[in-house]
């Protein structure tokens, strides 16, 4: 019963679209357990670039059944349209299983999370505005709606009237904004439903019952580890658990039954987004490395902050999601400079440290200490093997791979589906 969890080691934004896509031709189920549409996955398959926002990236391999687990919270208009769009392009999207335990992204969620986003001002965490933080909040308050509730009328004006009852007194008091009507809420769900009906599963049973008859799973994480809830530089982080162990909560799938944890690693580090980081660059080396690497999120727009790679968070993550492997994706940006800086350790009031510290105050004036690698010009793109990278290249990765804690068993050198080194097997 092998079952993969593939998660990203940074801020996110690490190519899990790419590793997953990868895999997708050799796995059964493919499980988006946790996080909404403020993630994205860009996949490239020959000439054809997909963005995907809240499907599994599996939902592109033939064979391949994707799934959307119970973590996960969901826009029924994003899916659809997301649905909507592959179908135009000739995917095959029938086979997709969304869990009745999801909660659905309401209307008054995203406008919940766009007026508190713009009330904290300076103070803002850098939300996407989607309305993810706001349908976990309710989650968790219970007071959330799920998507078995749409196929029941009165529940489900049960739940929007009791959740716009304290939200209706927080927009007209606090925000002076104009109240949001439940019928109109209810009205707008309820056109989903039928949408939505063929889609719907008990998908705790079927990726239990699929483990027990050996099939592969592959869980996908969305975001990174270091904007995980419990884990991640927090209050700037996701509202969910992209470590491993959401895997577990977000699929309805025990501990015992994950067999390996893969890491996707940059061949540097970026984010988008409010918070600390230390390798942070705002000199041209930064700014090459966004131009080159395509350094904009895929589902926000936005630019990503980017920097050398950082030692000390790809430690942290190995620790914390108790990582197998890693998959070191875009290590053909690197390409062209002669020296290439490394953070291995962080001063903090005049010390070095070597691991994450867990004060938020001390990460925050974390400097960075660097080791400094030597660089290659060689194109790398068309290599097969890893005997097929230059020498300088093939001892970067060494050193990450040291540095970090667990091996590098794949190796991305381009954006396509076909330019990846696999070093050794994920299966």
């Amino acid at each position: 019963m092998p079952a993969l969890v593939l998660l990203g080691a940074q801020w996110g934004d690490e190519g899990k679209g790419k590793a997953t896509d990868l895999l997708g031709g050799s796995v059964d189920y493919v499980v988006r357990y946790q996080g909404g549409n403020n993630a994205g996955h860009t996949v490239v398959v020959g000439d054809q670039k997909y963005a995907l926002h809240l499907l599994p990236s599996g939902i592109l391999s033939p064979g391949c059944t994707p799934v959307i687990g119970n973590g996960v919270v969901v826009d029924p208009s994003v899916l659809l349209s997301e649905l909507s769009g592959l179908n135009e392009r000739g995917v095959d999207t029938s086979k997709l299983l969304i869990s009745g335990n999801a909660h659905i992204i309401t209307p008054y969620n995203v406008t919940v999370d766009k007026v508190t986003e713009r009330f904290l001002g300076k103070r803002k965490i850098g939300t996407t505005g989607r309305g993810i933080g706001p349908t976990y909040a309710d989650k968790i308050n219970r007071v959330g709606i799920r998507v078995q509730d749409l196929y029941d009328e009165s529940i489900l004006t049960q739940k929007v009237e009791a959740a716009l009852d304290v939200k209706n007194q927080m927009l007209t008091k606090l925000y002076n904004r104009r109240a949001i009507a439940t019928g109109q809420v209810v009205e707008e769900l309820l056109g989903y439903a039928e949408k939505l009906r063929p889609y719907v599963a008990d998908t705790v049973l079927v990726l239990n019952q699929a483990l027990e008859d050996d099939k592969v799973v592959l869980f996908e994480g969305g975001q990174g580890t270091l904007l995980d809830i419990d884990h991640g530089t927090y209050p700037f982080v996701t509202s969910s658990n992209p470590t491993a162990g959401g895997a577990c909560t977000g699929a309805g799938v025990g501990p015992t039954k994950i067999s390996r944890v893969i890491g996707i690693l940059k061949a540097y580090t970026t984010r988008v987004g409010a918070g600390p980081f230390p390798t942070e660059l705002f000199d041209e080396d930064g700014e090459a490395l966004r131009r080159i690497g395509g350094e904009r999120g895929v589902t926000t727009g936005r630019d990503r902050r980017c920097g050398w790679f950082d030692a000390v968070i790809a430690r942290y993550a190995t620790r914390v999601n108790g990582l197998t492997d890693f998959f070191l994706t875009k290590l053909d940006v690197l390409t062209g400079w002669e020296q290439i800086p490394v953070c291995v350790a962080y001063e903090i009031d005049g010390k070095r440290v070597e691991e994450l510290p867990y004060s938020q105050s001390d990460f925050h004036h974390a400097k960075p200490i660097y080791e400094t690698l030597p660089g290659w010009s060689e194109d790398i793109t068309k290599a097969k093997s890893f005997d097929d990278l230059p020498k300088n290249a093939q001892n970067y990765v060494k050193a990450l791979e040291e540095m970090s804690g667990a091996p590098i068993s794949a190796i991305g050198v381009g954006p396509g589906r076909d330019e990846t080194i696999e070093v050794n097997s994920f299966l």
